[in-house]
Order: C-alpha cells, then sequence, then structure tokens
C-alpha cells in the first residue's frame, strides 16, 4: 500500500513538473520576444514553432528528473538536497535540450530565449517544489498524511533516530513504539511506549499496523538480527536497517550497492566523481593563471632569495598529503641550508636565527608558499585544503589525535579553512585540525571560493607566520 501511495504522489509530482517547465518555455518566449530589453534582429518567429517544443520537453525533463531521482520518497531526506537533485537534472536536460535543437539546421532558436527558459525553468521548478513540499510538512505537523514506524531495538542509532523525528514532525514519520531485547521489561524507551519482545516482532507488527520497521540494534544485540529479519520476511511493510555505527562516524556515512550487496561506507570525502572533476579543474586553471601572472614576482622573488644568501632559490621538503602519500612540496628558500643539520625536524620558532635575511619577510607574507602553485598544477595538491605536513610529525600528532589522519582524505591545500580562520604555525593542533575536519564535512565549491576570498583579505599576513 505504502509503495502504491508513493507512485501516485510521484505521478502528480511528475504531471505538475511537465506543467511548469512547458510553462516556463512559453514564458521564455514571451519574455524574450515581448519584454527583452534586446532588440529582435530577425523577424518575430512564431509562437508555434516555440511551443511546438512542448513535447520534446517534456519527455527529455521527465527522463532526466526521474533517472536523477527527483521523483523517490523523500520524507528522510533534506531541502538542500532535494533542490540540487532537482537542479542537476535541470542543468542535464539543458545540455540535452540544446543539443537536440541545435541539429535544426533549418531554423536556430533564439540564445537569450533558451538563457531566460534555463532561468526561469530552474527557479521555477525549485520554488514549486518547496512550495509543494511546505505545504505538506505543514499537514503533517497538524496530523494529517502520516505515516507510523516501530522501531525495533534501543540502541544509540535508534535513540538519536526518534529524537530527530520527534524534532521534526514536518517529515511525518511517528515512532508508533518500540520492541525490545527479550527480557526487558522497560514499559516505555526514549518516550514512546514498548509494544513487545523481539520474539514477538511478528505479532506486534500484525496489531499495531505500522507502515515501515526501522532495525537498529545495539552493539550486544546484533546476534539477533537473523531472528529479525526471519519474523519479517514474510510482511509486506517496508523494513530498513539504521547501523549503529555512530562512534566510529567523524567525516560521514553513505551506503552503496555493489552487485547487490548492500555495504557502509565510513568517513568518505565529498570530493569524488564529478566533484573531484570540478575541484581538479578549478586547481588546474587558477593555479596555471597563478603562475602566469606572477611570474615576474616569481622571478623577483627567485632571484632576492639567491643573492642574499648562500643556496637555492628553491626548498623541496617532503609533506604527506592525499591518502598519506607523500609529495615534495616547493617553497622559496626561506631559511640557511644546514637549518637542521643539529636540530633535526623542529617546528620554526619566533626570532629564529636559522632565517636568512628576508626569509622573515617572506614567511610572514606567505610568499614563500607561492611556489606551490606548481604542486597544485602537477596535481600534488589543491588551492584549498589542509595545510600538508612533514611525515614526522604526522606520526606525532596521530599518537594523541585518533582523527588527525582523516585529514588526509582530501589533498593538502596552499590555503584552508584552518589557516584564514588564524590556526597556522606554532599554533594549536587540536584546533587546526577541527577546523580541517569541519572543512571536509562541508566541502563544496563556493567553500571552496569563499575560503580563497577571505585569504586574499587576511590570510597572507599572520602573527603566527615566523
Amino acid at each position: 500500500m505504502l509503495k502504491r501511495y508513493q507512485h501516485v504522489v510521484a505521478e502528480l509530482f511528475r504531471g505538475a513538473d511537465i506543467c511548469v517547465i512547458v510553462g516556463a518555455w512559453l514564458a521564455a518566449y514571451w519574455v524574450r520576444f515581448y519584454l527583452s530589453p534586446f532588440d529582435t534582429s530577425k523577424a518575430m518567429p512564431s509562437f508555434y514553432r516555440y511551443a511546438s517544443l512542448a513535447p520534446l520537453i517534456a519527455i527529455i525533463w521527465m527522463s532526466l528528473l526521474t533517472f536523477g531521482g527527483a521523483y523517490e520518497s523523500s520524507r528522510m531526506r533534506g531541502r538542500k538536497a532535494e533542490v540540487m537533485t532537482l537542479l542537476r537534472a535541470h542543468g542535464l536536460s539543458l545540455l540535452a535540450f540544446v543539443s537536440v535543437t541545435y541539429m535544426y539546421e533549418e531554423y536556430k532558436y533564439s540564445r537569450l530565449a533558451m538563457i531566460y527558459f534555463a532561468t526561469i525553468g530552474g527557479v521555477a521548478l525549485v520554488s514549486f517544489r518547496i512550495v509543494l513540499r511546505t505545504f505538506l510538512r505543514g499537514l503533517r505537523r497538524r496530523g494529517h498524511n502520516l505515516r507510523y514506524v516501530l522501531m525495533v531495538g534501543d540502541g544509540r542509532a535508534a535513540k538519536h533516530l526518534v529524537e530527530r523525528l520527534a524534532a521534526y514532525p514536518e517529515i511525518g514519520l511517528r515512532v508508533a513504539g518500540v520492541v525490545t531485547e527479550d527480557g526487558s521489561a522497560l514499559p516505555e524507551c526514549f518516550g514512546v511506549p514498548v509494544l513487545g519482545h523481539f520474539s514477538e516482532l511478528r505479532q506486534v507488527v500484525e496489531r499495531s499496523h505500522v507502515d515501515e520497521v526501522v532495525i537498529s540494534l545495539a552493539q550486544s544485540q546484533q546476534h539477533n538480527l537473523d531472528e529479525i529479519l526471519g519474523q519479517l520476511r514474510g510482511e509486506t511493510i517496508g523494513v530498513r536497517i539504521a547501523m549503529d555505527v555512530q562512534e566510529h562516524v567523524t567525516l560521514g556515512c553513505n551506503v552503496e550497492e555493489f552487485e547487490g550487496l548492500p555495504i557502509v561506507r565510513l568517513n568518505d570525502a565529498p570530493m569524488i566523481g564529478t566533484a573531484a572533476v570540478i575541484k581538479r579543474m578549478t586547481d588546474f586553471v587558477l593555479s596555471a593563471a597563478g603562475i602566469v601572472v606572477l611570474s615576474p614576482l616569481l622571478l623577483f622573488i627567485g632571484l632576492l632569495v639567491k643573492v642574499t644568501s648562500a643556496g637555492p632559490a628553491l626548498y623541496g621538503q617532503e609533506r604527506m598529503g592525499l591518502d598519506g602519500r607523500t609529495f615534495r612540496m616547493l617553497k622559496f628558500r626561506s631559511m640557511r641550508v644546514d637549518a637542521e643539520t643539529e636540530s633535526g625536524a623542529v617546528w620554526c620558532r619566533q626570532n629564529d636565527d636559522r632565517r636568512t635575511p628576508i626569509g622573515a619577510f617572506l614567511r610572514r607574507t606567505s610568499l614563500d608558499e607561492l611556489p606551490q602553485l606548481w604542486n597544485v598544477l602537477c596535481g600534488d595538491m589543491s588551492l584549498v585544503g589542509p595545510r600538508p605536513e612533514r611525515p614526522v610529525f604526522v606520526h606525532q600528532f596521530r599518537q594523541n589525535m585518533p582523527d588527525y589522519m582523516l585529514r588526509h582524505k582530501v589533498k593538502a591545500g596552499i590555503t584552508g579553512w584552518a589557516q584564514v580562520n588564524g590556526w597556522r604555525g606554532n599554533t594549536s593542533i587540536d584546533s587546526r585540525t577541527e577546523c580541517d575536519l569541519y572543512y571536509i564535512q562541508n566541502w563544496s565549491l563556493l567553500f571552496d571560493l569563499k575560503i580563497l576570498f577571505m585569504t586574499m583579505w587576511k590570510g597572507f599576513v599572520n602573527k603566527n607566520a615566523y
């Protein structure tokens, strides 16, 4: 019954989206040729010529919106995720639509009309979905259109899920009760009534008339999973399994399917697939442009280092980057060539007498970091990411901070969230790591651009860089 209900809702959404996207195309024609401030260079095209593309638009958008998951059940999906799903599908549909219409050799459709359509269509699809979801969530808050869930288990994940569902009544999921381990005498659990025990699960399901069962066993209850799933095998209600792995999750948790086998992925970085390609392309273009634009400054600094102290202008140092692999990071040399001959690997300290005559200035202004644009161009680093550390220090830090190595889930960066917040040089490793993990958890291209912008204003000069 639940699947049939979801199917009806999905079809209603499809029908509405067809009306929205076709209406956006017709509105784009009207805006382009009747409201646009740009003059029409050719004769006014007929409305029929544009309206005749409505079936093609409907087919393309419905196919790619469906393929992109825009009509999957989204009660437990956030609004941001749903909006991004719509925009991705809308973008792919636009590419397909432009490609198809380009093959019409006898007539070229207005490029401005296409731009208006892209804008109006994207805004209309997202706005309609937000309005409809808001309306549905308002109904659910008032007790309409609800689905009832039976929680099996009393682990931490179960407690967290019950609390979250109670905090967001607009999702429309209500916990009808909890089924606990045999022998438990608790009358209620997490503020909801206990309806029975594991061995009575089938009877509890039959008499409670719930829509879904969520299995969330504590670690000590995992041996009951086969028995629980066996009792549910003949039932028609939906079954979800919430793994109790919260204590092992820092960056996030995702579930993927491999040949029918569900696999839980812990602490994956968000920069995979298309996101990784976009970040790499951005790094390549901006680092190449930076090298070209800054080449006179790079040459001048290199000559200045060379003439003011003995030794090479550039200094290569082993650092740890993506997946714990080491690479040779380039910097303008700011210390004597024998700086660590006696001391070994140590932090630079304030008023360090090992610095060259211009070393303090280069370090204070971060100009010594500019050669790392070459590391970015070659793919060893990114413009934005956790600052790479020397392996000898990494081995020390990981002993006291179990999450420290998660910084290496992404490429190291020339600048990062920790640096623009002042955590650089000889400052707190804990605070720096916390910033790095926050960056990884919340990564987006806009976040990268924000950090680059902040670096331009307050990231180069820092009192802790010496």
